[in-house]
C-alpha cells in the first residue's frame, strides 16, 4: 500500500495491508526473505495523526491502549516471529511508530538521507510499538532516553554510529542493497535462519546457562537436515 502524499504514515487501512502481506508470507514457505520500505521521501511518518485529529473533531477521545493492542502490538510480534528474516530499508523519515517499526525489523538497512526520530514526546506520548524494549537494546539506555526524552532526529549516519541500525548506504543503492541481501538470504538453508532469528532475538538479559541449552536443542535438530548434509559434503569435497 502507497500513501506518499502522508509520508506513509499508517492509518486503519495500512495496518490492514500489512495484515494482508504478513498473511501472504506466512502462507507461502518458499518465500526466503522480506523487505519492507516506504515510497517516496519517507519510511513511515508513524501513526497518522490525521485519523486521530478527526477522532477529537468528533468529540471522541481515541484509545490508544486498543489501537496498540489491535494493531501496533501484533505487527511488531509477527515481525519478530516470521521464520523469514525481515529486512528494512528506511529510504527516508522514520518517525515515531515508524521508526519503532524499522528497529523492530532484524536487519535495518538505512539511507545516507534516512532519519529517525523516536519523537513520541513531542506529540505528548511515550514509546510504543516496542521501542521502550528494542531501543535500549541497541542503543543502550543513556542514548536511548536522550533520543526518546528530546526527541531528536538522528541521521543515517548517526544512527550506524550508535548501533540503531545495521548499516548505512548512499540512497541510490539502498533499494539493490536491500535486494542483493534479501536473495542471499533467500539461498540459506531456511530452517538455519529461523533458529538463528529465534535464538538471537531472545531474551538478552538470560542466563549463559539457557544459551547454551537453546543452542543444543536447535543444532541437534539443524545437524539431522538435509541442508546441513549438502553443505559439509560441499565443504569436504576435495578441490582440484
Amino acid at each position: 500500500m502507497v500513501r506518499e502524499a502522508q509520508l506513509n504514515a499508517i492509518d486503519g487501512a495500512m495496518h490492514q495491508a500489512l495484515r494482508d502481506a504478513l498473511d501472504k508470507v506466512e502462507g507461502e514457505p518458499t518465500i526466503g526473505a522480506v523487505v519492507l520500505t516506504g515510497c517516496g521521501r519517507a519510511f513511515s511518518a508513524g501513526q497518522d495523526l490525521g485519523e486521530r485529529a478527526a477522532s477529537f473533531a468528533r468529540r471522541e477521545v481515541p484509545d490508544l491502549a486498543a489501537s496498540l493492542e489491535e494493531n501496533y502490538n501484533p505487527l511488531v510480534l509477527r515481525l519478530a516471529n516470521l521464520p523469514q528474516p525481515v529486512i528494512a530499508a528506511v529510504n527516508g523519515m522514520a518517525f515515531g511508530a515508524g521508526a519503532a517499526l524499522a528497529i523492530a525489523c532484524d536487519i535495518v538497512l538505512a539511507a545516507r538521507s534516512a532519519r529517525f526520530q523516536f519523537g513520541f514526546v513531542n506529540v505528548a506520548l511515550g514509546p510504543d510499538s516496542g521501542a521502550s524494549w528494542s531501543l535500549p537494546r541497541l542503543v543502550g539506555q543513556a542514548r536511548a532516553l536522550d533520543l526518546a526524552l528530546t526527541g531528536r532526529a538522528v541521521s543515517g549516519e548517526e544512527a550506524a554510529m550508535i548501533g540503531l541500525v545495521s548499516r548505512v548506504v548512499d540512497d541510490a543503492l539502498l533499494a539493490d542493497t536491500a535486494n542483493e541481501i534479501a536473495r542471499g538470504l533467500a539461498q540459506r538453508s531456511p530452517q538455519a535462519l529461523s533458529a538463528i532469528k529465534r535464538q538471537l532475538r531472545s531474551n538478552p538479559t538470560g542466563t549463559l546457562e539457557a544459551a547454551l541449552a537453546s543452542e543444543r536443542v536447535a543444532q541437534g535438530k539443524l545437524g539431522a537436515t538435509d541442508a546441513y548434509r549438502q553443505a559439509v559434503l560441499r565443504f569436504a569435497k576435495p578441490r582440484s
